[in-house]
């Protein structure tokens, strides 16, 4: 029996998917792309993981489901379901499927509300509903702590799903409440949310002239070093102008703006100018564009020309290499027209790619390197610092009394223990002035 061209194709295309399914890989899409379909950006997403480091739906399985999974179905159209018809919905697994997405940093957020309270506990919350979220779905995530991770979940059709605190306060200013979320999973912490911390400012002192800066402290500094030699991940974004540059000159392994975008094109706090990029780009970094809308857009609407904007300046100003996507889906209540939500990533990348714009089209190489290779390389170059350092001693200096004070006048009324951060030469004074005063008369 003679077999024709098309025939053997098919033979061989079941030869390849038994192959694949007895290995228990997956194969990339353009496998199976035919010869005369035209390329778009978007197909390099069947060959590298599109790895977005901010998605805050955690945060809206606390307020709607109160971290409750039961009957929660993330493998449904939450656009669907009633509890979920609120303005920062943007993100479930068929759409997350749509979107091709690969890798996706979860936060663990707590209000700044919770600061000097209770937000150590509630970010041990949040960390518990991201692990049981990916447990509840072994088919589609797949929970990971370390960048080659990340291509294994590619490899298997999965979701890299890794954890990121997002705000200082969530340790407490405690080195211990650090080194122990790692032991948790986290792999990337934002310095700091909207608010100050005792070693650090927030990113609203910049539009108040008059807000006191202390910009990155030296317990701050000694912060920074020590997740350095945890090998988690150093997140600038929502610190303030002054707390990026000190933190770029003391790590010792690349930061990156996990959702941040460009001040140059949008004059907001939480954006980054131009010598700070300079500076990332030394450091080798990498910022992750974000999609909020006022971030990106002083008038409404956005839209995903505008995005590109702010994609194609970073790679003109400091190279393809320093670009990725920090969307902060769920986050936020405002996207452009465009990137309605997960689903809409395949669009910025063939949209990237087209010619006949007023910009130059990224090739292949370079959308790779912005879907998930720059993050990967920068997390590795984390790795490998973290290694460089496995002899390093472990920094367990408290933060100073003054520091705490200073942040915060009701301090004692939170830490029970703050008499132990004072100086030994400042409890000296203090006893001695207790024996100076003699014994209470009752």
């Amino acid at each position: 029996m003679a077999f024709t061209t098309k025939k053997i194709v098919i033979i061989v295309a079941c030869v390849v998917v038994v192959t694949a399914i007895a290995l228990g890989t997956t194969l990339p899409l353009t496998v199976f792309k035919k010869k005369d379909e035209p390329w778009k950006g978007s197909d390099v997403l069947d060959e590298v993981p599109l790895i977005d480091t901010h998605n805050d739906l955690p945060y809206n399985l606390y307020n709607i489901e109160n971290n409750i999974l039961k009957n929660f179905n993330f493998d449904s159209d939450l656009k669907l379901n009633p509890r979920w018809q609120i303005d920062t919905s943007f993100t479930d697994l068929p759409r997350l499927r749509q979107g091709k997405l690969g890798g996706q940093f979860w936060v663990a957020y707590v209000s700044c509300s919770r600061n000097y309270k209770d937000a150590v506990e509630r970010t041990i919350e949040q960390i518990d509903v991201i692990k049981r979220l990916v447990r509840k779905y072994p088919n589609d995530l797949m929970f990971v702590t370390e960048a080659d991770q990340i291509m294994k979940a590619k490899e298997q059709g999965k979701i890299a799903s890794l954890i990121e605190i997002e705000g200082g306060h969530s340790i407490d200013s405690r080195m211990s409440s650090l080194r122990l979320f790692y032991e948790l999973g986290v792999r990337c912490m934002t310095i700091t949310h909207n608010c100050n911390l005792p070693w650090a400012d927030n990113n609203l002192v910049d539009g108040n002239e008059n807000s006191p800066k202390r910009n990155l402290t030296e317990w701050g500094k000694k912060v920074i070093l020590e997740m350095n030699r945890l090998g988690m991940i150093v997140d600038i974004s929502h610190v303030s102008e002054g707390v990026m540059v000190d933190v770029l000159e003391t790590s010792k392994a690349p930061v990156i703006f996990s959702h941040s975008s460009v001040y140059k094109l949008r004059n907001h706090t939480r954006n980054v100018k131009d010598h700070v990029l300079l500076k990332l780009k030394e450091n080798n970094g990498v910022i992750m564009i974000n999609f909020y809308s006022s971030f990106i857009k002083a008038e409404s609407p956005a839209t995903i020309y505008d995005v590109i904007k702010h994609i194609n300046y970073v790679r003109d100003l400091i190279g393809p290499e320093h670009v990725g996507i920090g969307s902060d889906y769920d986050g936020v209540e405002e996207v452009p027209e465009g990137l309605e939500d997960v689903s809409k990533y395949p669009a910025l990348f063939d949209l990237l790619a087209e010619e006949g714009n007023d910009w130059e089209p990224w090739s292949a190489e370079d959308l790779k390197k912005l879907a998930g290779l720059n993050l990967l390389r920068a997390f590795k170059a984390v790795e490998a610092v973290r290694d460089s350092m496995k002899t390093a001693t472990i920094i367990d200096e408290p933060v100073p009394y003054e520091d705490v004070i200073s942040a915060n006048a009701n301090a004692a009324d939170c830490r029970t223990d703050i008499n132990k951060y004072k100086p030994t030469e400042q409890l000296k004074r203090e006893a001695r002035a207790v024996e100076l005063q003699g014994p209470e008369e009752f």
